[in-house]
């Protein structure tokens, strides 16, 4: 086996090399300091500020099309091509109710009104119908626009993908 010079020389190794690293993690520190702590609690902001001129007016962002805009232009090919993200929970047939409420017939439903599904409380104690508005901001961001609810899809950014999502959820019965 070993011999204790051996043994002291590969335990001296270590520890040099652990020494090595401590200094070099302290210089480093020293030398690149941030600000903040260096437990973590407080984040450095880093960066310039840049100045830039203005004429005093608000400047907002630049909306795109309304929602009615974008159901008038709206493709139903394409909105089925998107409920392709829905399959997995969702079905279209009437009283077919999968991990998620059946759609058919889904614009002009009551919110939280699908016989034979347990909606969650955020829904069932939600007023109103699915109108398109409805629908256009849960599936834009469910938890936000009813927080609570079990449905875990993160939502569809895109306007022109619900607009196309929403026609399609039109043509399914009524």
């Amino acid at each position: 086996m070993f011999d204790t010079m051996t043994m002291t020389k590969v335990i001296g190794a270590f520890c040099g090399a652990l020494l090595v690293f401590l200094l070099g993690s302290w210089a480093a520190e020293a030398l690149y300091h941030t600000g903040g702590s260096s437990h973590g609690d407080d984040h450095a902001k880093q960066g310039y500020l840049i100045e830039t001129e203005s004429d005093g007016a608000t400047e907002t962002a630049e909306e795109g099309p309304s929602l009615e805009e974008l159901l008038a232009s709206a493709d139903v090919g394409k909105g089925e091509r998107v409920f392709g993200k829905c399959k997995a929970c969702h079905k279209v047939e009437a009283g077919a109710n999968g991990t998620g409420p059946t759609l058919h017939a889904i614009v002009g439903r009551d919110i939280g009104a699908e016989p034979g599904f347990s909606f969650s409380n955020a829904l069932v104690e939600m007023d109103g119908a699915w109108t398109p508005e409805a629908l256009d901001g849960f599936v834009e961001n469910p938890k936000g626009y009813a927080p609570g609810t079990k449905m875990g899809f993160a939502g569809l950014k895109k306007a022109e993908d619900r607009a196309n999502l929403i026609a399609y959820l039109e043509t399914l019965g009524g």
